[in-house]
């Protein structure tokens, strides 16, 4: 199998021109993630179609078309498009009730993505298509966004070749414009949304003091 790309948690494979294999690292148990993906499918959400699930292996659909941020990347203008994209999706998803089995962060009961960046959607020519869910849980949409919000600001993304200046005033300008679009002000749940990335082993050392001294100017 050819690897494809290589994540925080998982690997993914190429199977076949139709089909990739989402591998977790750490042999977390795939079937939780097929069945929510399942259950969003089935209300209409863009998500990859699944075939398989077994132990930590996900077998699902290959999507043809660059993620959100490659295209941002390559396509600078089009940044403010991609920011409304973004918080349409997410409207979309937190419109979802989450079904009863899904693990809960507390009782508001919508589905909540909680990887939710440009770099899980994929833009296909059918429209975009939001992978990755893996940490899904159900909860206030505005943990959610503003578990996006900091991503978008403090996670470390490696880009050979990419002017840093360039690559920091494009993610404002994506915030700026996700945040304009979103239907669930982010303000309340932040330092919640903080704390958990702190805690987050897949984060390095020097995200995790990033964002220590940025809740330090919350309290």
């Amino acid at each position: 199998m050819r690897l494809l790309a290589r994540g925080r948690t998982a690997d993914v494979y190429l199977l076949d021109h139709a089909r990739v294999l989402r591998r977790y690292r750490d042999g977390e148990d795939a079937e939780p993630e097929a069945r929510l993906m399942t259950y969003l499918g089935g209300h209409g959400y863009p998500v990859p179609r699944v075939f398989d699930a077994t132990g930590s292996d996900l077998v699902m659909e290959r999507l043809a078309g660059p993620t959100m941020l490659e295209d941002a990347l390559s396509t600078p203008e089009a940044v403010y498009r991609h920011g409304e994209t973004l918080a349409e999706l997410h409207n979309r998803l937190h419109a979802v009730r989450a079904p009863t089995w899904l693990p809960r962060h507390d009782d508001a009961g919508r589905v909540l993505h909680l990887d939710f960046h440009p770099g899980n959607v994929v833009l296909t020519h059918d429209g975009p298509v939001v992978i990755d869910w893996g940490n899904a849980m159900a909860g206030d949409p505005r943990l959610d966004v503003a578990d996006t919000s900091v991503l978008l600001r403090a996670a470390t993304v490696e880009l050979p070749g990419v002017d840093p200046a360039a690559f920091a005033a494009l993610r404002k300008r994506l915030l700026d414009d996700y945040l304009g679009e979103i239907a669930h002000h982010p303000t309340a749940m932040l330092a919640t949304a903080i704390r958990r990335r702190v805690d987050d082993p897949n984060w390095t050392i020097d995200e995790r003091s990033e964002l220590r001294r940025w809740l330090s100017t919350l309290n």
